[in-house]
């Protein structure tokens, strides 16, 4: 087992609740560590000690850190500002935590910590009393983020530096021998950190690779894959298993796998989709109950425990969508072609059969390893046409699939309901995408609408997920669970005082069916963007995990993801899972073990959003940039004391106003309700608001767009009528807002 995950694994136990302090010896045997990997651990255990995220008490007993105070260690991730100073944020954080407990780190005070990098601060003795957070100082760097950094090559005076993207420096980093790689003015370069830069002295790297000229089609592109280190090509063996799984698959169904080749399935999925992951069949018994079937590519028959291809699957994680290309998790051999849910051909699924009585209450589960041929591939579009007009399609379908299509409705819309009774959420974000030409730039933009044939797929994945995840709590095992904790009290209380100022009469919205009657208030009004916005901004980032938190936003108690092994390597551990539990067999059910992959899993995660995020800034950045002075209609996605951060509607460019801009009047921030409030009656921004910006400055490179106020959006209204609670299911159930704190089993929707 490597040192990292050994450290993962003790620390996971020693923080657990009623832990008490015990010799390295039992905790080797609590975590089942091997003989000969004994000496690792102990090894492990010292060196967290050294760290101070673990401490020896009297007999050499481990226990946890000792209490805080000035000298203290911590260990933490480090984020440098432009200016060189920068923050700690301690380890076992939780994603969306509040960042008063950063560690402030003076520029001087950094060395040559850059931003991602594993510290080990010290605590200082406080000194500036205004500001709420600690101070301390970085003593030791445990790992670097990465030493690869990608910027624009440049020349000055007779030497050579590159201007690495972003900010995670601020200053030119010094080259030596650029000559090697015969780098240009202006080239977009790749380089390896030899001297981090400090406070006191500049960096120096070397070249790696010469990506091609700033702005030529493509460049940006695989300057974010270098930047973020995502694997491109597979390795030759995983291709080589890929292969040889092709010509061993003939479509013939072996013994101990179930025929469905005969029950009538269909896929629903988008125009352009190259890969079929799931597939519906739907009945009505004889009892009048819901018999559904969601079958699922059977991912883990081709991809077996420990093989080549389940070390690439391991290492992505997950499949990362870039605007303008794909880099999957599996070769497209197994992705496009073996496991890919085609119609008219056998393909292997999981498929799990839900009972549901006729008002959609579940009665049972039955897991299995099958196959079907499925009968129909529908895009979503034909299926949002065939429920406008049921009667057009008559011609176009038999009557078996037209049917079908017809109760898959009925049936996703009593589970919908259902599940807004018990609590889950809905935020109505109209999300942005953008459309590029040939070359990969900006050719404009589309809403991406969350219409009723997602919602049906979304309804039956959500079903499926959660039937599979509670067929595990039963039989007591542990295995990654899909967990979105529930908020923050604090947060939820700044909420609820700015929700109040909007002139909105609502109890402590720490009750989610008060979260509930809110979003359906607000829905349709003028502060329906600032209250979704300030409760996103409430909620924390869901994790892989084996712990027994629940998805807050779904109000489910047990949930995990098991739609799509395709594209996500926890849902191909649920597979295996499944199988072991089918067979009668005992899995290795060891939580640190599992509690460790979770870790990696959302890391994984982050990485491809992050990555997304950050091409679809690089290619708006670089439409604006020939484009000074353009007007967009936005709105208002953050407010701080320095100025306004806004989003574009039609292009979704995310930009700053800087308060100095705001020439008409002097404003001043109010933290608790998201404002700049001016002296002049009617002057205020706030989380949400309207706003008509012009494009005043672009840096491509340092990812920074500066914006001026030019206009304000109409003016808000108090709300005009109170939801009763059956109003409030029935608009829910019918919403057709993009929603971000759901968990549809599609490409492009986030979970």
């Amino acid at each position: 087992m490597r040192s990292d995950d050994l450290e993962k694994l003790v620390l996971h136990l020693v923080n657990q609740p009623g832990y008490k302090p015990i010799k390295p010896r039992v905790i080797a045997k609590a975590l089942n560590v091997a003989d000969d990997e004994a000496g690792d651990l102990k090894r492990s255990i010292k060196k967290l000690v050294k760290l101070g995220q673990l401490s020896y008490g009297a007999n050499h007993l481990v226990g946890p850190p000792a209490a805080a105070g000035t000298g203290y260690r911590v260990t933490g991730v480090f984020r440098r500002a432009e200016a060189g100073f920068g923050f700690v944020r301690p380890a076992g954080s939780a994603p969306g935590a509040d960042r008063t407990h950063d560690i402030f780190i003076a520029a001087k005070d950094a060395g040559d910590a850059a931003t991602g990098d594993t510290v080990l601060a010290r605590l200082k003795k406080k000194i500036d009393s205004r500001r709420p957070n600690p101070e301390g100082e970085i003593v030791e760097i445990i790992e670097r983020e990465t030493h690869q950094f990608v910027g624009t090559y440049f020349e000055q005076e007779g030497s050579a530096y590159v201007r690495i993207d972003g900010m995670p420096f601020s200053q030119p980093v010094l080259l030596g021998d650029p000559g090697a790689k015969n780098a240009q003015q202006d080239d977009k370069i790749v380089i390896e950190m030899v001297r981090f830069p400090t406070h006191g002295h500049e960096g120096e790297g070397v070249i790696t690779e010469v990506l091609g000229p700033r702005g030529t089609p493509g460049v940006d592109t695989l300057s974010i894959i270098r930047e973020f280190n995502l694997p491109e090509e597979f390795a030759n063996d995983a291709l080589d298993e890929s292969r040889a799984q092709a010509d061993a698959f003939d479509e013939t169904i072996p013994p101990g796998r179930t025929d469905l080749s005969e029950l009538l399935t269909i896929t629903i999925d988008p125009i352009d989709a190259r890969d079929f992951d799931d597939a519906i069949s739907l009945e009505k018994t004889a009892g009048g109950h819901w018999r559904l079937g969601v079958h699922i590519a059977d991912v883990s028959h081709f991809v077996q425990s420990r093989s080549a291809l389940d070390r690439e699957a391991y290492l992505r994680g997950t499949s990362t969508y870039l605007p303008d290309r794909v880099i999957p998790m599996l070769p497209e051999i197994i992705s496009n072609g073996l496991a890919s849910l085609q119609p008219d051909r056998v393909r292997y699924t999981k498929t799990v059969f839900i009972e549901f009585t006729h008002d959609g209450i579940p009665l049972g589960t039955d897991p299995m390893s099958a196959a079907i041929k499925s009968s129909r591939r529908f895009t979503y579009e034909e299926v949002d046409s065939y429920l406008a007009d049921s009667e057009s399609w008559r011609t176009k379908l038999t009557p078996e699939v037209h049917a079908l299509l017809a109760r898959m409705r009925e049936l996703a819309q009593i589970l919908r309901v259902r599940r807004f009774r018990r609590g889950a959420l809905e935020l109505t974000m109209p999300e942005v995408k953008i459309d590029l030409d040939d070359e990969g730039r900006v050719a404009g933009a589309h809403l991406v609408e969350n219409t009723e044939s997602h919602r049906i797929i979304e309804d039956f994945m959500l079903a499926a997920n959660e039937a599979v995840a509670e067929l595990f709590d039963k039989a007591d095992l542990h295995f990654l669970r899909r967990v979105h904790q529930a908020p923050d009290p604090r947060k939820l209380k700044a909420l609820t005082e700015f929700v109040s100022g909007l002139g909105f009469r609502i109890e402590s919205l720490e009750s989610r069916f008060e979260l509930q009657k809110l979003l359906a208030d607000v829905a349709g009004q003028p502060e329906e963007r600032a209250v979704n916005y300030s409760l996103l901004r409430s909620l924390q980032r869901a994790i892989y995990s084996p712990e027994k938190e629940g998805h807050y936003a779904l109000a489910s108690e047990c949930y995990c993801h098991f739609t799509s092994p395709i594209r996500r390597y926890p849902d191909l551990t649920v597979h295996r899972l499944l199988d072991a539990l089918m067979a009668g067999k005992k899995p290795r059910n060891d939580f640190g073990e599992m509690a460790v992959l979770g870790e990696h899993c959302s890391d994984r995660e982050r990485r491809s959003e992050a990555a997304e995020r950050e091409l679809t800034k690089v290619k708006l950045l670089d439409y604006l940039s020939t484009r000074i002075g353009i007007t967009l209609e936005a709105v208002v996605t953050g407010v701080e004391e320095f100025g306004l951060f806004v989003q574009g509607l039609e292009l979704p460019a995310e930009g700053l106003v800087h308060v100095s801009s705001l020439q008409d009047d002097f404003y001043r921030f109010d933290r608790a309700s998201h404002t700049l409030s001016g002296y002049r009656s009617g002057n205020r921004y706030r989380l949400g608001d309207n706003v008509h910006v012009a494009v005043a400055r672009v840096d491509v490179d340092r990812r920074e767009l500066d914006l001026r106020v030019v206009a304000r959006g109409k003016t808000t209204a108090k709300p005009k009528h109170t939801t009763t609670k059956k109003e409030r299911q029935n608009k829910q159930a019918k919403s057709k807002g993009h929603t971000r704190s759901k968990d549809p089993g599609k490409k492009h929707r986030r979970r």
